[in-house]
């Protein structure tokens, strides 16, 4: 009985040691707004960190300053998955969107943590590089192929 129960015991403490997590951090430095995170039509923040117990796929985040659609329509948008790479080139993936109905709102920028530190992107203008201004820019992608990747989105750098 003893060496089942601790065996039981040893596989579901792996299990959770094991588990894939995500958190998106905010840092509105703006003095207004709402940092809002949204996936799937859902609003799964509004300036709090946010963590997933499993992949965070097809995300977005954008600083809600009265004047954004629900989806971030009119305002400037951080595109994210967040997800354990199981090949070569399928971890994380963040960028930063202009394509209409999205434009420059607020300076923007991210930044990956606790894996793939240093890496990220900043938008300062409605004019910047850095961000997709038609969908063939995907240069501008930031990929991470470190497990259980966090996320720092910055308004007013």
């Amino acid at each position: 009985m003893f060496t089942t129960l601790s065996l039981v015991s040893l596989v579901a403490l792996a299990a959770s040691v094991s588990a894939e997590t995500h958190t998106v951090h905010f840092d509105n430095r703006c003095g207004f707004g709402t940092p809002t995170l949204i996936q799937g039509g859902r609003v799964l923040s509004t300036g709090g960190d946010f963590t997933s117990n499993g992949p965070l796929t097809a995300a977005i985040a954008y600083l809600q300053t009265g004047s954004c659609g629900f989806n971030g329509e009119g305002c400037t948008m951080v595109e994210t998955t967040l997800v354990n790479p199981t090949c070569a080139g399928c971890g994380s993936s963040t960028d930063i969107t202009l394509i209409a109905p999205h434009s420059f709102s607020v300076t923007t920028g991210f930044g990956y943590f606790n894996g793939c530190d240093g890496v990220g992107q900043d938008c300062r203008s409605g004019s910047c590089v850095e961000a997709f201004h038609q969908p063939s820019d995907t240069f501008v992608q930031r990929a991470c192929q470190s497990n259980n990747v966090n996320l720092a989105i910055t308004f007013c750098l």
